[in-house]
């Protein structure tokens, strides 16, 4: 797909940022499906994913898109392959959410309270994690809370206010 940089040149960047900041939460955008990708490639990307562990990867299946080069190329992937890849890494990547999620339960963070929502208090750490806050009796948009992590239901990370 034309990038001009190899595997090993991502994963020593990846490491320098993880090496130099704490807690760094990186996301991905993976393209599964394209023209050619072979059952080796795809299990390639998987295992590179696996290694890796972002936090978040945003998975698209390749779409013919008329007038790009890609559109004209040879072995076009079928529409039930590029859902099953895209499954596989989607639950992939929600098991590693929820394990770093996890990581996270009785510690204390620090977070930006950006909105209610139902009966919560929603915002991000300094890392952007999602919190929701739970047991607050006072108005605490737009001000940093420190709140413990308490528990993780799917994608929300629940705490209480300390």
């Amino acid at each position: 797909m034309n990038r001009r940089y190899s595997v090993e040149e991502f994963k020593e960047k990846v490491a320098l940022i993880r090496k130099y900041f704490d807690d760094t939460i990186l996301t991905a955008d993976v393209i599964v499906g394209f023209p050619g990708e072979t059952d080796e490639e795809f299990e390639k990307t998987y295992k590179f994913l696996q290694e890796i562990r972002f936090y978040k990867i945003h998975v698209f299946k390749y779409s013919i898109r008329k007038g790009t080069k890609a559109a004209e190329f040879p072995k076009q992937i079928v529409p039930e392959i590029k859902e099953e890849r895209s499954k596989k890494i989607i639950e992939l990547s929600n098991k590693i959410q929820e394990e770093y999620n996890k990581s996270y339960i009785g510690k204390t963070v620090q977070v930006l309270v950006e909105e209610k929502a139902g009966k919560y208090y929603r915002g991000h750490t300094k890392n952007y994690l999602n919190i929701y806050i739970e047991n607050l009796e006072k108005n605490v948009e737009n001000e940093i809370i420190n709140v413990k992590i308490e528990k993780v239901e799917n994608e929300k990370m629940l705490g209480i206010a300390n």
